[in-house]
């Protein structure tokens, strides 16, 4: 914030120099020394005195976190037709699950599904936001001012969205795609008892 402050400083003092204009008038009544910094003098002080490598440095991070991507994103296709089925959330451990006391809680192999124990009380949206189709879409449907939806995206830069839409978002990565047996978005997915049921929908006009 204090960089962010200097630079505003900065270009607030550049465009005071660039827009200022000296007339000769003559001279009237007596002279005095001038008690306050000339303004070029002040401008090359304070640009002195910015760190010009930490302000480097952040813009390159923040050009980095604009193109982060989860490893394993996979790009999923335009939903064609309007689709509704069922995914079985049943999940079987690949390791022992220690108790704390030396013994096993739950062993390899063990099989259970967390729906039959919880109800997830969101709905999750899963877009491409480099289809304008398909941000239209969410941005008119009734999930885009909803509380409980949780919005993923299955390709594009999360950041960029949130900056431009006001919203702070996710990815969909290869396991969310695996786990939910998604083939295909925009893609609702919300419990319906102890299943999750995912809702493809069409983007009017896609193309992608």
């Amino acid at each position: 914030m204090r960089i962010l402050n200097n630079l505003l400083l900065l270009v607030t003092l550049m465009a005071t120099v660039a827009s200022s204009e000296a007339a000769v008038i003559g001279t009237k009544g007596n002279l005095y020394p001038i008690a306050e910094k000339d303004a070029s003098v002040e401008l090359e002080e304070r640009m002195a005195a910015v760190d010009w490598t930490q302000v480097v440095s952040e813009k390159k991070m923040q050009t980095q976190a604009e193109q982060y991507r989860p490893a394993g994103m996979q790009k999923l296709p335009s939903a064609r037709v309007n689709k509704t089925f069922l995914v079985d959330m049943t999940y079987t451990l690949e390791n022992d699950i220690p108790d704390g006391k030396g013994g096993v809680l739950y062993p390899k192999g063990f099989s259970f599904n967390p729906l039959d124990y919880m109800a997830y009380p969101f709905t999750i949206v899963v877009i491409d936001a480099t289809s304008k189709d398909q941000v239209a879409w969410f941005k008119k449907s009734p999930y885009y001012k909803g509380l409980n939806v949780k919005l993923l995206l299955s390709d594009g830069s999360a950041m960029e969205f949130s900056k431009k839409e006001g919203r702070t978002e996710g990815y969909a990565d290869g396991l969310i795609v695996r786990r939910f047996k998604l083939k295909a978005v925009p893609s609702v997915l919300k419990q319906n008892k102890n299943m999750m049921q995912i809702t493809e929908v069409v983007a009017r006009g896609s193309k992608n």
